[in-house]
């Protein structure tokens, strides 16, 4: 039999869907990537915002042709929208076979097996359970970097977020279990290990009693074969002295953090339900930089959040101009039932929001310009992606840049590099985002 498996959204559900496939492959069936040729066709969905909603919705529609007109036996749909949205999916698209939710994703086997059976139904479990898986990941991001999640859930309950809905509450997973998972990765060749939950500065609270991601990050930095660390998704009310400290201290630890602040302005930000305000922000961005001077921060925002006025939304310019991010990155508010920010007053409409999206990317871009220049002339260690064709150039990535979400370095050389390698490099140009350089030694690692 051989399963299409298509994943969307973050890479939280990423590695969802990893431990579905290997779920899968332990059970001897086989993968494909065309859907004309497939028995059995997964979806791993998302709904975190509108856009990602309609992506799904689009996605099981197209795949319920091939149920009609194809050999697919079986649609199955599993994911945050399938947790949503469970029984309206089941009952009005007649395609789908089964609907599993977000905690229930360990069950996918049997679900296949009970569907080619002729069963067709919801399958959910508690949002307070965590999946317990048996068998190893497949890895889908092409060896040398992979993601470690290291909890399910949020309790942050912020105004305009549905993921507690959909993840239940903040749940670490246990220490030796992470630590088990990322030998596995490394012994395969993973030399880049990113940590990702909902978030991560949180982690162990729950089960040890205190915030514990400085004693995971110590534990990994032990296991032979990782090369890289990075962590993303901090807020940044939780950062603490002790993970500080292991990240200037750890040589293995990317210099790199990323810190969804949202918004600057103290009203909106009360109104989001976040538990930071505008000089909580400042004081945490100065203390790290001052503790790790070389550390790159990321951020996102919401523009036009509801009640956000110009005033508001000229303030985080003024925000952002005076941190100079080195990565950015800027969403439109969505407005998402069952939340409270959807029954707010004064939403904003969609083309003010487009607006001030556009002001603050293009701010952004002359932030980031003028950071990238100030690379030229440094040697970099960094991580080598892929080929571009037909030129003697390849695309890497450094320290400060995580994979899909920030910019690249194009490396021109005659030498022959491979993916995963790293390698010594010149910075001698920048390009918006992205960096040019040159290799100034010539043995890869």
């Amino acid at each position: 039999m051989k399963i299409l498996f298509v994943s969307l959204g973050c890479d939280k559900n990423l590695v969802d869907s990893e431990e579905m496939l290997g779920l899968l492959g332990s059970r001897g069936y086989t993968f494909t990537d065309d859907e004309a040729e497939a028995d059995v066709i997964i979806i791993n969905t998302c709904c975190f915002i509108n856009d990602a909603k309609e992506e799904s919705v689009q996605a099981i529609l197209e795949m319920a042709e091939y149920k009609k007109s194809g050999s697919c036996k079986a649609l199955i749909v599993t994911g945050c929208m399938a947790q949503r949205y469970r029984q309206e999916i089941l009952d009005e698209i007649e395609e789908v076979d089964m609907v599993l939710g977000t905690t229930a994703y360990d069950k996918i086997a049997d679900a296949v097996e009970q569907v080619l059976s002729g069963k067709r139904e919801v399958e959910t479990e508690e949002l307070s359970r965590l999946p317990q898986m048996e068998t190893g990941r497949l890895v889908t991001t092409g060896g040398y970097y992979a993601y470690l999640k290291i909890a399910e859930g949020c309790d942050k309950h912020c105004t305009y977020c549905i993921i507690p809905k959909l993840r239940g509450s903040y749940r670490s997973v246990p220490m030796e279990r992470l630590i088990a998972q990322a030998g596995e990765l490394a012994a395969q060749g993973v030399k880049e290990l990113i940590l990702v939950a909902q978030e991560t500065t949180l982690y162990g609270a729950d089960l040890y009693g205190t915030k514990s991601l400085h004693l995971l990050l110590e534990a990994l930095c032990r296991i032979s074969g990782l090369r890289w660390i990075r962590i993303l998704y901090c807020y940044p009310e939780e950062i603490y002295d002790e993970l500080i400290e292991t990240i200037a201290r750890e040589p293995k630890i990317c210099h790199y953090l990323d810190l969804p602040i949202q918004h600057a302005s103290d009203a909106v930000l009360k109104r989001m339900g976040r538990q930071t305000t505008k000089a909580d922000l400042m004081r945490i961005v100065k203390r790290l930089r001052e503790a790790i001077p070389d550390i790159m921060l990321r951020t996102t925002l919401i523009a036009g959040f509801p009640g956000e006025t110009k005033e508001q939304h000229e303030e985080l310019m003024e925000f952002i101009d005076e941190m100079e991010f080195d990565r950015l990155g800027v969403f439109t508010y969505s407005q998402e039932e069952d939340t409270p920010a959807a029954s707010m007053p004064d939403q904003i409409d969609e083309d003010t929001k487009l607006t001030w999206q556009e002001e603050l990317m293009e701010l952004q871009q002359e932030i980031a310009f003028d950071l990238a220049q100030d690379m030229v002339g440094r040697t970099v260690t960094a991580m080598v992606e892929g080929k571009v064709a037909d030129e003697d150039a390849y695309v890497a990535r450094t320290y400060g840049d995580a994979p899909n979400v920030d910019g690249l370095l194009f490396i021109h050389t005659d030498e022959t590099l491979m993916s995963g390698d790293f390698a010594q490099v010149k910075i001698t140009g920048a390009a918006e985002y992205d960096l040019i350089g040159e290799i100034v030694d010539e043995s890869t690692e």
